[in-house]
């Protein structure tokens, strides 16, 4: 008998300032970095989940929030 293991996961967020979760295992992909939760690296989906649903309070890319914060 196998005993399963929940996989890890990694918050990560890109240089436009939008977040993904991503699989700890696996190496990141170019432009995004790691973002460190509360207590920890990583953890399970859920938690990643949790933690993007505080941080990130306005979806919009950083591109688009500068502009309409400039007025342009």
């Amino acid at each position: 008998m196998t005993q399963q293991t929940e996989e890890t996961y990694s918050v990560v967020v890109n240089d436009e300032e939008q977040y993904s979760v991503w699989p700890a295992r696996r190496p990141l992909p170019a432009g995004w970095t790691a973002v460190p939760l509360d207590g920890g690296g990583s953890g399970t989906k859920e938690r990643c989940l949790e933690h993007i649903e505080r941080v990130w309070r306005d979806t919009r890319p950083r591109g688009l929030r500068e502009i309409a914060e400039n007025g342009r």
